[in-house]
């Protein structure tokens, strides 16, 4: 009896009984609600394939997607201190930062890398919204700098794709300080000559948007990101009027001339290309 049901019983479950599925087998869109193979929407890159509905994506997914054959290289970014105002609210700033960190695998909200994009080399840098929302502190500051001195030094484009709920408050004067240092960054690579392109991401507010987001040579966006500095009911209750459908949304923007364009997230890599090969055309050989 004891191999009856010590052997032969667990093997005859196995054998017939259900097998558990896993849990990452299939995503449900937020907006239409239908259910998709996890392995198709990230072949589609987080793009629904049933209403289009852009996801949001992580920094690393990104750089992936935006460089040619997914390879890039990664910089070290400058340290700044940990929490210099040694802020707590219900926890301690630097316990939150320790648990993003542990989280997510990265120092802050920010990664850059380079590499090349349509053939053309580029310097790609990277707001990650699972960090605290995408909040910018001097370690988000410090990254801008960073990513556009490399640009300068290769003499290649910028591109920063933003996503960001804006200044992070546990920094207090300290993050409303790189609004005027995000700007010097884009005046650096300006004034070497390059360009400075800004793809808005899901969502891109507050002071980001008030700084460097909205300062590039070509304002790109990808369809129904949210994109504005203060929320749509404290403007509401400012003005006291009922705001426009789709306010803040990416095609009212470039509707309303503050966009130059809003791109699929799957034409996104492409469309660079061909704007980096307009930007900057190839130098021709010196005649003999």
């Amino acid at each position: 009896m004891s191999w009856l049901t010590e052997y032969v019983r667990p093997k005859i479950r196995t054998l017939l009984g259900r097998r558990e599925v896993p849990e990452n087998l299939w995503v449900q869109c937020p907006a239409c609600q239908q259910m998709m193979f996890h392995t198709e929407l990230e072949k589609n890159q987080k793009v629904c394939t049933h209403c289009g509905h852009h996801m949001r994506a992580g920094a690393d997914e990104r750089l992936r997607w935006t460089f040619d054959g997914g390879n890039f290289t990664r910089i070290e970014l400058p340290k700044v201190p940990l929490d210099p105002l040694r802020f707590r609210d219900s926890q301690r700033y630097s316990d939150r930062l320790r648990t993003a960190r542990e989280k997510l695998h990265r120092d802050d909200a920010i990664v850059v890398a380079h590499g090349s994009i349509g053939g053309a080399r580029a310097v790609v840098g990277v707001m990650e919204f699972e960090f605290m929302g995408g909040s910018m502190g001097a370690a988000v500051g410090e990254g801008l700098l960073a990513a556009a001195k490399l640009a300068v030094l290769q003499q290649a484009p910028l591109i920063v794709f933003t996503a960001s709920g804006g200044a992070r408050m546990q920094e207090g004067a300290i993050s409303l300080m790189q609004m005027p240092r995000t700007i010097i960054a884009t005046r650096l690579v300006k004034e070497a000559g390059l360009p400075f392109i800004v793809v808005l991401t899901d969502p891109t507010t507050g002071g980001v948007t008030a700084s460097f987001a909205m300062l590039g040579d070509v304002q790109i966006a990808e369809p129904g990101a949210l994109i504005g500095f203060a929320g749509a009911r404290v403007i509401e209750q400012t003005v006291r009027e009922k705001l426009p459908e789709g306010f803040q949304r990416a095609e009212y923007l470039v509707e309303h001339g503050m966009l130059d364009m809003v791109v699929k997230r799957t034409e996104l890599a492409a469309t660079l290309g061909r704007l980096l090969g307009l930007l900057r055309p190839a130098e021709l050989p010196e005649a003999a």
